[in-house]
């Protein structure tokens, strides 16, 4: 083998060894992407590819409950109806956390509307198609709200976290995806509290 046959091998195989970590390092903000334009084209199987449902149940249940909890805290002081608020509070986590739990709740959750906890709340539908196959534009009298601030990054080598805040005052979430394999990531928690 010559010398400049060995050099050029060299540099081929570096060339493809950076290429290769470049894409595992991408490998978390390509996966968010492709469920988010799966949830909003609410293609159900995609979806399912780039989400541990039952995971995410159980952390929308968790972060849900805790705040119906603190909720429900800071309206006890002098409140003799607390009680009953509480209860009718936790009976509402299930049907919230299902409604949530979906295509159309993951597509809300990636598009800065978390669950907030109120009664009978479910995830906003993205706005359906015409006929013509163009979608439909909101009335004039109806503002789309802003798109959320978005930050993303890993918080270790198998947890890449999406953090989302609508304002310098609002309430921050973040959505967090944890490695399947060594390029697959899975949404499978929801922090509320930021």
């Amino acid at each position: 083998m010559t010398r400049t046959t060995r050099s050029v091998l060299i540099a081929l195989v570096v060339i493809v060894v950076v290429a290769a970590l470049g894409f595992v390092y991408a490998s978390p903000y390509i996966a968010l992407d492709r469920v988010k334009r799966a949830a909003d084209a609410r293609d159900a199987q995609t979806v399912n590819e780039y989400v541990d449902f039952p995971a995410l149940r159980d952390s929308l249940k968790q972060q849900v409950t805790e705040l119906l909890t603190r909720r429900i805290d800071i309206q006890k002081s002098g409140n003799p109806l607390a009680v009953i608020g509480a209860m009718i509070g936790a009976a509402l986590v299930g049907p919230l956390v299902d409604s949530y739990a979906t295509p159309d709740g993951v597509a809300a959750i990636l598009n800065g509307v978390p669950p907030r906890g109120d009664p009978g709340e479910r995830p906003p539908v993205p706005s359906a198609a015409s006929d013509s196959g163009v979608a439909s534009v909101p009335a004039p009298a109806l503002e789309a709200p802003k798109p959320p601030q978005t930050t993303a990054g890993y918080r270790s080598v198998n947890t890449f976290v999406v953090t989302y805040q609508h304002g310098a005052g609002d309430a921050r979430y973040s959505a967090i995806f944890h490695r399947s394999g060594l390029v697959s990531w899975k949404l499978v928690a929801v922090d509320l509290n930021g």
